[in-house]
């Protein structure tokens, strides 16, 4: 039986959950390379997902902990839209993809993590990225570090925020 190792996998399996919502917790510690935060608009912040489905995954979340897309305000739904078009672009520069998966989970049911705190996600996809290991394995192969995405994307952002 051949064995494919996710070492970093192991941190998040052993770690303990913490209370709370988690973009609430990872945008007042200020520490944005650590909590690998890409970017901070007026309302709304950009953050790699920690564990994603593709390098260079993002998540776009308001400030302010709100579950109901309906209930945003101006700002913060422009924001929102704003910081997308920003991620594409900037996810195209640097990681060139050959297209993108975006979208919302509204509510456990659909798949929410965060389900109190609504996020929008910017999934980088390229030909042949999808493949029978996360099928067949519950694997999921990524081909660099969140550390080493989040260094390379951070520089983009700064030159384009």
């Amino acid at each position: 039986m051949e064995r494919l190792w996710a070492p970093w996998r192991m941190k998040y399996i052993l770690s303990s959950k913490a209370e709370g919502c988690i973009f609430c917790q990872k945008i007042a510690e200020k520490n944005d390379e650590e909590n690998l935060i890409l970017y901070r608009g007026k309302s709304s912040f950009l953050i790699l997902n920690t564990f994603p489905y593709n390098c260079g995954h993002l998540m776009i979340v308001p400030y302010r902990h709100i579950g109901d897309l309906e209930k945003l305000s101006d700002l913060e739904s422009s924001e929102l839209v704003r910081l997308t078009q920003l991620s594409v672009q900037t996810l195209k520069a640097i990681l060139k993809p050959e297209g993108f998966n975006l979208g919302m989970n509204l509510g456990r049911v659909s798949g929410a993590g965060v389900k109190d705190h609504l996020h929008i996600h910017i999934v980088p996809r390229w030909n042949g990225d999808t493949n029978f290991m996360p099928l067949l394995a519950n694997t999921k192969i990524l081909s660099e570090s969140l550390k080493e995405t989040y260094k390379k994307l951070v520089q983009g952002f700064k030159v384009k925020g």
